[in-house]
């Protein structure tokens, strides 16, 4: 099973051309880049898609239906790969949004899974800032009122961001991505967002763009500020544990030589923040150079990679965490729109 997969774009009035400028990709003409989506298995055509090898022109959907368990180990069977991973690049501000949890995403219809998910900031202009959680004693009622009355921006908590900030954004949580940043996301694999406010701006038709201002207020579960993530040092020196959560597991690698992951029944993701990464000479590849993302199916066991020597390297890793998902929703093992 190859570790390539083609990126699909999404374009939008607040995207750029950062992933030409930063991530060095090769792109249409066009200023409205808004987000790559690295790693997706939706319904329809939302499918990542193998890009060379003996399976190249499948997509992710077949791979877990047909090869679930070389890909996913210890957690197929799944009806769907539970996680959903992109790049986001904002040059204007993206709008206030809130995601439903599973059970409110559950009577949707169709259903969904709702939308945990967490930033990375790869990137971040002087003064950028991100928009998580709510200020304190702010509730629902409160940003209603704030967002009728056109200063919802009043009642958020904000920050400047900084390169390399994680932010882990629950569902249920209002946040907004500022202006000038370049991010990594990391979600369940769901595509519900309630715009509850777009900063009083027009869409490219001249009109505002739809709210859903009732359904999003009633979606909001977390209250107060949200903080950046403090990473935690785990027995690997090079790995620092971002989020360890209930859909998935996120971290921050820095490898200065070689480096070893899988060998554990699981499938995980790479991707290459800074740097080049080399894969075991069996996979007959150049080195991975920066914005690439690896998927390495558990069948490949226990890998080696090289980070290589007298350059830094950044990496991010994702796994599944330490359950199952063979019903769609997650439990604890025995032993988830435009913004």
């Amino acid at each position: 099973m190859h570790p390539l997969l083609e990126p699909i774009y999404r374009r939008y009035l607040w995207g750029g051309r950062g992933f030409a400028t930063t991530l060095g990709r090769d792109l249409p003409p066009g200023e409205d880049f808004a987000e790559s989506w690295e790693l997706v298995d939706r319904p329809g055509s939302d499918q990542s898609v193998v890009s060379a090898g003996p399976l190249a022109g499948r997509t992710l959907g077949e791979l877990v239906r047909d090869r679930g368990r070389e890909l996913l180990g210890r957690h197929a069977p799944l009806p769907a790969f539970p996680l959903l991973f992109k790049f986001l690049d904002a040059r204007r501000d993206l709008s206030v949004q809130v995601h439903p949890d599973d059970a409110r995403a559950a009577r949707l219809v169709p259903p969904d899974r709702g939308k945990t998910e967490a930033w990375y900031v790869i990137d971040a202009a002087p003064g950028s800032r991100i928009y998580a959680g709510l200020a304190p004693g702010v509730g629902r009622a409160e940003l209603a009122a704030a967002i009728e009355r056109g200063t919802c921006a009043d009642v958020l908590h904000s920050f400047v961001a900084r390169a390399g900030d994680c932010v882990f954004i629950p569902a249920g949580t209002v946040h907004a991505i500022g202006a000038g940043l370049l991010v990594a996301e990391i979600q369940q694999s769901s595509d519900v967002t309630y715009r509850l406010f777009d900063w009083n701006r027009v869409g490219p038709d001249g009109r505002p763009r739809p709210l859903h201002v009732e359904a999003g207020v009633e979606a909001v579960t977390r209250f107060g500020p949200v903080a950046p993530v403090q990473p935690v040092a785990t027995f690997d020196a090079a790995v620092r544990r971002l989020v360890t959560g209930e859909f998935f597991v996120f971290d921050e690698v820095l490898p200065t030589g070689p480096w070893e992951i899988g060998g554990d029944d699981a499938c995980h993701v790479i991707v290459v923040l800074e740097g080049t990464l080399r894969l075991e000479d069996r996979w007959s590849l150049p080195a991975a150079a920066r914005g690439r993302t690896l998927l390495l199916p558990a069948a490949i066991g226990r890998q080696r990679v090289d980070a290589g020597t007298g350059a830094t390297t950044k990496l991010l890793h994702i796994a599944l965490p330490d359950r199952h998902f063979s019903d769609g929703k997650p439990a604890l093992a025995a032993a988830p729109g435009d913004p």
